[in-house]
């Protein structure tokens, strides 16, 4: 436990972080690589899916299907799973480590306002991300209402014209405990999967 707690506090050291999408003209799985404020690469997120579910995604809306996605660090370590079942509404995603449920993200519906609570293993809420009607931007706040950091979805150069890759950079305005960094960083990358994912 202790070394995945270690593992944990090195991939989420700093404050600010790039997630950069991989380009893919017919991708079937989707994979992004994660950058700190240096742009050194300190992890890689993957999904992991079946054969099919592969061909399934040729035919159903991405943003319905169930994934699962590993967010590994660039010692191979799995420091994450994030998940979710069959969906046609709002969205309920789980974060796992080592094992265990760290955090839930569960989308709410807001009339142009996309919305994201995450709530910590005991149910408690830890934040709630918010954005604006073109899902681009979002503020993070803490359970109090206080902003704690922003996630902004970034035009990715020439490639995104001809790809489905999405970039977005997360600044964190306040200290955070460990756990609560990746789950919001975890729910960094849903955002894309939930709000981007085209059929």
């Amino acid at each position: 436990m202790q070394k995945m707690n270690n593992a944990i506090s090195n991939l989420v050291a700093g404050n600010v972080f790039i997630i950069d999408e991989k380009v893919g003209f017919f991708k079937t799985t989707n994979e992004y690589k994660i950058y700190n404020e240096q742009g050194t690469q300190i992890g890689i997120v993957k999904e992991k899916k079946s054969t099919k579910q592969k061909i399934l995604s040729l035919m159903i809306s991405k943003q319905m299907m169930p994934f699962k996605l590993e967010l590994i660090d660039t010692s191979n370590n799995v420091i994450a799973t994030i998940s979710r079942g069959w969906t046609f509404f709002m969205s309920k995603i789980k974060i796992e480590s080592d094992g265990s449920q760290i955090a839930e993200i569960v989308q709410k519906f807001k009339l142009l306002k996309p919305s994201f609570m995450i709530n910590n293993s005991s149910g408690q809420m830890i934040a709630k991300i918010s954005g604006n009607f073109t899902a681009k931007s979002f503020e993070i706040e803490d359970a109090g209402g206080r902003p704690i950091g922003i996630i902004s979805k970034k035009f990715a150069g020439l490639k995104e014209l001809f790809s489905t890759a999405d970039k977005y950079n997360i600044y964190f305005t306040s200290a955070q405990n460990d756990l609560n960094k990746l789950a919001i960083l975890a729910a960094s990358i849903t955002i894309d999967m939930v709000f981007h994912e085209k059929k």
